[in-house]
């Protein structure tokens, strides 16, 4: 029994699974979205604006972080957002044939939202909670490649699937299928989660929504005393202030026609560039960045080669932009190039906040603070990138995008680090709560 029992709790049993249900839904928001409205007739602008501010549930989700420590347990928010989050896809996919489909459509991706934001916060609880700071580092690797996975697995596999089928069964018809899928695959996770998540730790009894909201007044206080906090607060959200902008605009940019700057390529072959090419790429690149982490640890030396394995690479699009090749297989090595140093630089980020941002008293909810302001960081650069796009012109944008990298840097040179002995003491404490 105890050794069934160990087997199901085995990280790579659930890790995999549930990092993959934490990127589907924000790649779907974040990247999918943006080139089905594209090809619905939406501006470029608009689309950068709305599929950026529905993501602000990503940046909200502390403020309902501490009530997930008080009711019920980590896992069953965890299975319990994947199915919500499933069915709310197949209602999306009815939206699309509507006459109003995008103001309709856009309030489904924000409950999407709501629901992939809150499953996130309960998945890094029972991450932080079920494993030491050693395995951590160790599985860092493998989260960060399927959450990588997913991105490809949306932004390749199933946008490739929308360009076949808008081929056959027209636009609208095409996405509605594809967002079918998006909802299956969710359910299907949450089901299987069920049983291969860690039951985890009891949770605390609450006899009021005033003790709740104590909690989360006690979770913002703590937060903000944290040493150094603000040193680091300016690193999460600098980090990816160059990627907020570029990520939003690729994808627009592969789709648009040459004569306006685009590359003009169709949606197969965008998804065909980011399923193959870019998915190779990403895992490798997780992966490879997880092991070196866990062997080297996170030092300044360290951050500032994931820093720039993270940032450098988006030279890749400003090489598309400014040459404009045709040849598929040289845009193909640029995507990869991209991709492996976006897989490897991302550990970085993940590492960093689990050690020197989540440690203490309220792991799951600090942590979803230091996340939550990263997406910040991400979102508000995102939502100004059409405007930057429309009015600069890609080429220009992109070179623009190597300038807005500078400031990653800076940051990652001067945030303090903590040491292995104040890791090691915080996992002591802990252990006493």
């Amino acid at each position: 029994m105890a050794q069934a029992e160990k087997k199901t709790f085995n990280p790579i049993l659930w890790i995999p699974t549930t990092w993959f249900a934490m990127g589907l839904p924000f790649v779907a928001l974040s990247g999918a979205s943006s080139i089905m409205y594209k090809n619905m007739g939406i501006s470029d602008t608009q689309i950068a604006f709305w599929t950026s501010l529905v993501m602000l549930p990503w940046t909200l989700k502390p403020l309902w972080g501490p009530f997930l420590e008080m009711y019920k347990t980590k896992k069953f928010f965890v299975y319990a957002t994947q199915i919500f989050t499933g069915l709310v896809f197949g209602l999306l996919a009815l939206t699309l044939q509507l006459d109003q489909f995008f103001s309709i459509s856009i309030a489904m991706l924000t409950i999407i939202a709501i629901s992939g934001a809150t499953h996130d916060t309960a998945a890094d609880g029972v991450y932080l909670n079920e494993l030491s700071p050693k395995l951590q580092a160790k599985f860092v690797g493998w989260q960060g490649a399927f959450y990588n996975i997913a991105k490809v697995f949306s932004g390749g596999v199933l946008v490739y699937l929308a360009g076949q089928l808008e081929k056959e069964i027209g636009v609208q018809n095409a996405w509605m299928t594809v967002m079918f899928v998006y909802g299956l695959i969710m359910v299907s996770l949450g089901l299987y989660n069920m049983r291969a998540l860690p039951a985890g730790a009891p949770v605390r009894n609450t006899s009021s929504v005033k003790e709740g909201f104590a909690t989360l007044k006690d979770v913002i206080i703590t937060f903000f005393q944290k040493k150094n906090i603000w040193y680091s607060l300016c690193f999460i959200v600098f980090y990816r202030f160059a990627e907020g902008q570029a990520i939003k605009i690729v994808p627009l940019f592969f789709k648009a026609s040459r004569e306006t700057g685009g590359l003009g390529l169709s949606t197969s072959e965008i998804g065909l560039l980011y399923g193959v090419f870019g998915s190779i790429a990403f895992v490798l690149g997780s992966l490879i960045a997880g092991y070196y982490v866990s062997n080297k640890g996170l030092t300044r030396r360290t951050l500032l080669v994931l820093c720039a394995s993270f940032n450098l690479p988006f030279a890749a699009y400003a090489f598309l932009a400014v040459f404009m090749p045709t040849d598929l297989y040289v845009i193909a090595t640029a995507v990869a190039i991209e991709y492996l140093g976006y897989g490897y630089g991302f550990v970085g980020l993940i590492l960093f906040m689990m050690q020197n941002i989540a440690p203490g008293k309220y792991k799951m909810a600090h942590y979803a603070f230091g996340s939550g302001l990263m997406n910040l960081g991400f979102m508000i650069p995102s939502m100004i990138s059409g405007l930057l796009s429309d009015f600069l012109g890609y080429k220009e944008f992109f070179i623009w995008v190597l300038i807005a990298t500078i400031p990653a840097f800076i940051v990652t040179g001067l945030v303090p680090l903590r040491t292995a002995e104040e890791i090691e003491n915080d996992t002591e404490e802990e252990n006493n709560l």
